[in-house]
C-alpha cells in the first residue's frame, strides 16, 4: 500500500544523546522504536558543533537538504559534508563529531540495522516528466527540493510538496511529474531464508 508522508503533520522528536531533535518521516516495522527498528528515514536539523548519537549495529547514509554542511570526524578522519559532495554512509557505532560550516544544516538520514536488512541511497535530479520503477522490498521517496511532484501510477495518483515523503509498494511503476525537483531515495532489501543459507555453506 502506498503510504503519503505529509511533512506538516510531523513532530520533532529527541536524538538518542539528548544533543538536539529529529523529526522521523517513516520507521520498520510501524510500531518499532528507536532501539529496535529494522530501517528508519528521518531529517534533522543540526543547529550547533556536537556529537552524533551512536546505533551499533546500524549502517548510516547522511544527505544535506539545507545549509552550507559540516565536516565531520568519524572515529578521527575528517569527512566534509556540501553542496558538492552531500552524501556520506558511515556505521552507526562510529564516534562522529560534527562542526558546522557556516550556520545550522538540515539533513536526511537513513539507517538500517545490518543482522536484518541493508539500504542503498540514491539522488536523481528531475526535470519534467520520467519514469520510476519501486524495486525493493521497501522504498522510500523524500522530496528534497523542488515545490511540488506529483506521482502516478495506472490506479493511483500522490502528490508531494517540500519535505513530503512517500513509502511504495515493491514492484510498483510510476511517472514522476515535476518542473525541476530533486528526490532522495531509500530502498530497503531484507535478508531472506536463503541469504543466511549461503552465510553457512
Amino acid at each position: 500500500m502506498t503510504v503519503l508522508i505529509p511533512f506538516a503533520g510531523l513532530s520533532p522528536v529527541p536524538w538518542k544523546n539528548g544533543g538536539g531533535s529529529t523529526i522521523e518521516l517513516a520507521i520498520g516495522p510501524p510500531d518499532a522504536g528507536i532501539d529496535d527498528f529494522d530501517w528508519r528515514v528521518s531529517l534533522a536539523t543540526i543547529a550547533e558543533d556536537g556529537a552524533f548519537s551512536q546505533f551499533p549495529g546500524v549502517d548510516r547514509t547522511l544527505a544535506l537538504v539545507d545549509g552550507h554542511g559540516m565536516t565531520l570526524q568519524i572515529d578521527g578522519e575528517p569527512a566534509l559534508i556540501s553542496d558538492a559532495e552531500p552524501v556520506i554512509a558511515f556505521d552507526g557505532s562510529s564516534e562522529v563529531q560534527a562542526k558546522l560550516n557556516r550556520g545550522p544544516t538540515l539533513d536526511f538520514n537513513a539507517m538500517s540495522r545490518s543482522e536484518r536488512c541493508w539500504h542503498q541511497f540514491g539522488r536523481r535530479r528531475l526535470s519534467g516528466d520520467s519514469t520510476f520503477v519501486a524495486r525493493a522490498d521497501v522504498t522510500v521517496l523524500f522530496l528534497a527540493e523542488g515545490d511540488s511532484l506529483q506521482l502516478a501510477s495506472d490506479n493511483e495518483r500522490v502528490g508531494l510538496v517540500r519535505y513530503d515523503a512517500v513509502v511504495l509498494d515493491q514492484g510498483t511503476v510510476w511517472s514522476l511529474e515535476a518542473g525541476q525537483a530533486t528526490i532522495y531515495i531509500v530502498d530497503v532489501h531484507y535478508y531472506s531464508e536463503d541469504d543466511d543459507d549461503a552465510m553457512y555453506d
